[in-house]
């Protein structure tokens, strides 16, 4: 049996935070087999996505590609989400993941800010029956689950060009697309 970790998230852009997630799940034995989900539609934020699914998942290809294989080979960008129709619901991609990888575990990695909501999710229930959940500590952040020494990095702050906590290879698909120009 394998520990089998959804890890979603809008990844508008995908950032060197992300990425330190990632190697922490891997080299501390936590999860085995890592699925990056960027999100659809989300729905609990409060705008749309800048960049398009296509660009996100591109995005996340191009980070996972910098990571040393010994994590890499353990990480897989899924884009179940941005392919379907509608709506993302977490719940969608727990059950899809589940017949997938029927005789393994599922984990759902989540930070603190999408835990703290997750009683607001879509059959909320169902997703804590079909899947364990990974809360990651942000930094600052109240202490709801395990603390991997996470960065202190946003999304947020790299759209509005205060920062460029991204791997160069995916600044340089951000640049050449004139995403986040403002």
């Amino acid at each position: 049996m394998s520990r089998v970790g959804i890890y979603g998230g809008t990844f508008d852009p995908i950032h060197n935070g992300h990425l330190h997630v990632i190697t922490q799940l891997i080299e501390k034995k936590i999860i085995d087999r890592l699925l990056v989900i960027p999100a659809g539609q989300p729905l609990l934020r409060d705008r749309a996505p800048v960049a398009t699914g296509a660009q996100r998942r591109s995005m996340c290809q191009l980070a996972i590609s910098t990571l040393p294989s010994s994590i890499s080979s353990h990480v897989e960008v899924n884009p179940i989400e941005i392919l379907r129709e509608g709506p993302s619901y977490a719940i969608d991609t727990v059950e899809a993941v589940r017949a997938t990888y029927p005789e393994d575990e599922i984990f759902l990695i989540l930070g603190a800010d999408a835990y703290s909501k997750i009683d607001q999710w879509h059959r909320s229930d169902e997703i804590h029956a079909l899947a364990s959940i990974i809360c990651i500590d942000r930094p600052g952040s109240a202490h709801h689950g395990i603390d991997i020494g996470a960065l202190d990095v946003s999304a947020t702050a790299i759209r509005e060009g205060a920062s460029q906590d991204v791997p160069e290879i995916v600044w340089a698909f951000i640049r050449e697309n004139r995403l986040y120009d403002n």
